[in-house]
């Protein structure tokens, strides 16, 4: 039985959630199958998914449940898409505004 290495270098370890493929911003990113994609999204230290219309300061989750519309993406095409309301599936293409642009000292 093999066990693969989580992003922390932990094992997963046997008997773990199943894993699914997404694409964010041209890049594979493999993520526990049916999680919410802002979690994802975050676990990969993507922040910044969109860009304020006004100044063009970064923004990001916020909330966690779907009011702030701070995480909005988009997803195969359709844009608006709110990250922390959107779970994963294989497959899925995901576009931020901030083009991933990862921002480490936010």
């Amino acid at each position: 039985m093999t066990t693969e290495r989580n992003r922390t270098g932990r094992h997963a370890g046997p008997g773990r959630a199943p894993r699914t493929e997404i694409v964010v911003d041209g890049d594979s990113v493999r993520a526990v199958d049916g999680i919410s994609l802002a979690a994802v999204l975050v676990g990969e230290r993507r922040w910044s998914l969109r860009r304020n219309p006004v100044d063009g300061d970064p923004r990001g989750p916020f909330c966690g449940m779907g009011v702030c519309f701070e995480c909005e993406v988009t997803v195969d095409g359709r844009p608006g898409v709110r990250a922390c309301i959107t779970k994963i599936y294989a497959g899925m293409r995901v576009e931020t505004a901030a083009g991933g642009e990862v921002p480490h000292d936010r």
